[in-house]
């Protein structure tokens, strides 16, 4: 939709990062065939401050959530979840840690194979 890349959203003024998010907004609201009436309704807001967001306007969270769910767009959400991630240091050590070969001798408890 946009050739804007990674390190331009950080150069972007907080006006214009709102103007993205309300053309990723209009965009698919249009692709849905959904007026700002229906759309509005639907999330259960004005059609003014849909018009306002879709405009890159102030809103709060609360409506954009609203809006992104009655647009069935909340897979956008995806991106803050918070994954456990394991450091490459951690990673290296386990690694190193980690079973290279058998030993060849049975654990404690365990009996030898006849085989």
């Amino acid at each position: 939709m946009t050739d804007i890349s990674h390190n331009s959203w950080y150069a972007m003024s907080d006006k214009a990062l709102s103007e993205v998010i309300g053309r990723f907004i209009k965009h698919h609201r249009l692709q849905k065939n959904l007026s700002q009436a229906t759309v509005a309704q639907n999330a259960d807001i004005s059609r003014s401050t849909l018009s306002l967001l879709e405009r890159g306007g102030t809103v709060t969270v609360s409506t954009l959530l609203q809006v992104l769910r009655t647009l069935e767009l909340l897979h956008v959400m995806d991106v803050f979840e918070v994954r456990p991630q394991i450091s490459p240091m951690h990673l290296a050590k386990m690694e190193r840690e980690r079973r290279k070969h058998a030993s060849g001798k049975p654990h404690k408890g365990q009996q030898e194979s006849d085989w």
